[in-house]
């Protein structure tokens, strides 16, 4: 039984044809998933309460790769490489971290990425209940992905079997998938080659595998993190398919550093990949090879990365960067369009991360929605289909949304989140912030 009808001039449901439904009409049950998408004209009878939108609905975005707690370190070492960025400023900051400060930090992250129409984020970080907390208490929806490391410093937060046994405990007690309208799902966030030894690997993802969770890890991001795992194995992907973590359900952070085989290899054992185009520029790690890994056959969504080093969430500006890096690198001006672009950060986003329950307009998926608005001067011609998309991914950006809903909630309304307030959020994040510089 229809819960809640929304109803707008133009609907976007992130078909695979990317179509543009016209005075259309999307019905939200009373779980909050969507049960019908189409012209209003045709639309079932239905007495559910209709809220006209003077703009366009359309799938709230995905973000395939965050550390969104980091928005509380955003800006230090901004201007170093990698590794240095790393090891001599941000794992010395986030030393200092404790629950209330990155329960302060994700409360404030989570309203920015609703703010720019961003839904569901995967999360790499530590402190899962603080994380988890936030989410719950802002209506946003998390992939969340503890992070499991053996680096220098790390073992204050215990070794990396009790990491892994930590993960595992929580999915044995509630399951995947938890939470009004499942907005929480667990997975396992292994860090990367060069900071765990290969028996972890090895294990972490036997314990992923037999959980039907994700698997997500950086995988060759700048050229001189991992010398010695290429110089032993040829490449990381190499590495991690030597040690069998490459099966099940893997999402490849960044995937900059990849060879035609390196892409074959992610291709054969179904890995998708998260790109991100600003972090990996400010970082100088290089630009991924997104038209090949996509021609391949893998599945690849965007990401931000932390806001420490991509410096905000805005999926927008990723997917124009997207399309501006493969143009160029192709020296092919439809490398990536429009469309291709907006179901990088939809549907794409949500095939990545194995869900077909997110990421678009469908019946059956869970009413995660963006409006966005059109009467901006974004859109020259709002008329035509082809230039609305293009308008849309090229002119506009998160200044157009206006309101989002996820599993039929609305969580934001008129750019403000209604379960929290966003000032006060930002005092105690800047409280924090202020703690960890002095």
């Amino acid at each position: 039984m229809t819960h809640l009808r929304l109803a707008a001039p133009v609907v976007l449901p992130c078909d695979p044809r990317c179509t543009v439904l016209r005075d259309a009409v999307v019905d939200v049950d009373a779980a909050g998933r969507i049960v019908h998408v189409g012209p209003r004209a045709t639309a079932p009878a239905s007495a559910a309460p209709v809220t006209e939108l003077p703009g366009a609905l359309l799938p709230g975005l995905v973000n395939t790769h965050a550390h969104t707690p980091m928005i509380a370190l955003r800006g230090l070492g901004g201007d170093l490489p990698l590794l240095r960025w790393l090891r001599d400023v941000m794992w010395p900051a986030e030393g200092r971290l404790r629950a209330p400060d990155v329960g302060a930090a994700m409360t404030s992250g989570c309203i920015e990425l609703l703010r720019g129409g961003c839904t569901t984020s995967v999360e790499m970080y530590f402190f899962t209940d603080a994380v988890l907390d936030a989410v719950t208490t802002v209506g946003s929806r998390v992939v969340l992905t503890p992070g499991i490391i053996a680096a220098p410093g790390w073992d204050r937060l215990g070794r990396w079997e009790q990491m892994r046994d930590d993960v595992s405990a929580r999915i044995d007690a509630v399951g995947l998938r938890s939470g009004p309208g499942e907005r929480i799902e667990l997975g396992y966030g292994p860090h990367a080659a060069y900071t765990l030894p290969p028996e972890a690997l090895t294990s972490v993802a036997e314990h992923a595998r037999a959980r039907d969770a994700l698997l997500h890890i950086h995988v060759a991001e700048a050229a001189d993190e991992d010398l010695a795992q290429r110089a032993s194995h040829g490449s990381v992907p190499a590495l991690l398919d030597d040690v069998g973590a490459l099966g099940g359900r893997v999402l490849a952070a960044h995937g900059v550093q990849l060879s035609d085989g390196d892409i074959a290899l992610l291709a054969a054992r179904g890995v998708a990949v998260a790109h991100c185009p600003g972090s990996n520029a400010k970082l100088a790690a290089g630009i991924a090879r997104v038209t090949a890994l996509r021609r391949a056959g893998v599945h690849v969504g965007l990401g931000t990365d932390g806001p420490a080093s991509g410096d905000n969430f805005d999926l927008w500006a990723e997917a124009r960067l997207a399309g501006l890096l493969a143009r160029v690198g192709s020296r092919d001006a439809a490398a990536l369009t429009a469309a291709e672009l907006l179901l990088m950060a939809t549907r794409d986003g949500a095939a990545a991360l194995g869900r077909d329950d997110l990421g678009a307009v469908e019946p059956g998926r869970w009413a995660d929605l963006v409006h966005v608005d059109l009467d901006d001067p974004a859109f020259v011609a709002p008329e035509d289909d082809a230039q609305l998309l293009s308008n849309l991914v090229w002119a506009g950006g998160s200044r157009l949304v206006r309101d989002v809903w996820v599993a039929g909630e609305q969580v934001l309304a008129e750019q403000e989140p209604t379960r929290v307030d966003r000032r006060a959020a930002t005092v105690a994040l800047r409280d924090v912030a202020a703690r960890l510089r002095g």
